[in-house]
Order: C-alpha cells, then structure tokens, then sequence
C-alpha cells in the first residue's frame, strides 16, 4: 500500500525568509512524529555549488529532514549530480523515502499548495503570478483589501502560521 505524502511550497523573493520558515517547519512536523523531506531549487541560475554547511539544504538537514536536494540547470543534488531533474521526477524520487511530507523551496510557477513569503509591498505582484496559495506570511503590514483572499499571517505570529501550515497538509 502506498504512503499518502503531502507536499508545501514555500514561496518567495530572495532573503524572504523560506529557508528559515522550512526549517521551523520541519522542527514542528518532527515534533510531530512526522518524516520530512525537503526540495529547493537553485534559483540563481546553473548547477549549483556544492553544498557546504552554511547552504539552505544542509540546513534543512540539520533542521531534521531525512533528505534533502537542491536542483538547478537541470543537476539535482543528493550527494551525487544526475542529469535531467525537474520537480516532478524528484517527487517521485522522494516516495522512496517514505515522508509523510515534502517542503519545497522555490518552484514558485509550479502548483502545489503554497506558502507565499513577502519581506515588503514590493513582494505583492507575486501574488498576481501564483496558483494554489493556502496562505501568506508577511514581515510587514499590508492592506487587507489587497490581501482578502487569503490567509495572512504576520511573520512575528510564528506559532499560528506553523500550526496552519501542517494541519493543511496532514496526510
């Protein structure tokens, strides 16, 4: 029988915030007794650099996920390059693994469930581009009129967004 995983994009601008918002995250789902396993996309164009300690998916490691990878330029990162990776194939990678859950950073055209991250007023136009937004997590105040069709949470309301984020995607 095949394990029902649920899957969260965590979406932003660079320095929103998504790789800190994963790791608490993954610290709560594991709390939880929930597997997690993370994806994030190398945004900035190429194959990325390999991963040291200070990078986002290595934090995502220490954070507790049970696998992690960053793709880029086609190279998906598991501790070994494979050609040819998109989201799709390394969903189905991760299956293997047995998650209950999948954080995905980056991969803002994809439609999956989505978490969407604005540091300014400036971020709002991500909100004219995305599908399948569950909520928004802001680092400042924005109008309600512009935001009434979602969720908002501020960022200092960490517990709240945290407790929303996993009960939407229980498998």
């Amino acid at each position: 029988m095949e394990k029902k995983c649920s899957i969260l994009q965590i979406v932003g601008f660079q320095n929103s915030g998504k790789t800190t918002l994963i790791e608490k995250l993954i610290q709560s789902a594991n709390q939880s007794g929930l597997q997690v396993a993370t994806i994030k996309h190398h945004g900035h164009g190429g194959v990325p650099a390999f991963e040291l300690n200070h990078k986002d998916s290595v934090k995502h490691l220490n954070a507790g996920a049970i696998v992690s990878s960053v793709e880029g330029d086609g190279v998906l990162q598991l501790r070994t390059n494979m050609m040819n990776w998109d989201l799709k194939k390394t969903i189905q990678l991760y299956q293997f693994f047995s998650t209950d859950l999948i954080f995905i950073e980056g991969y803002k055209r994809e439609s999956y469930p989505k978490v969407v991250l604005l540091k300014d007023e400036s971020d709002l136009s991500l909100l004219d581009t995305l599908t399948n937004i569950k909520c928004v997590v802001s680092h400042v105040e924005l109008s309600k009129e512009r935001l009434k069709d979602y969720r908002v949470f501020d960022i200092n309301d960490e517990e709240n967004y945290l407790d929303f984020c996993l009960s939407e995607n229980e498998g």
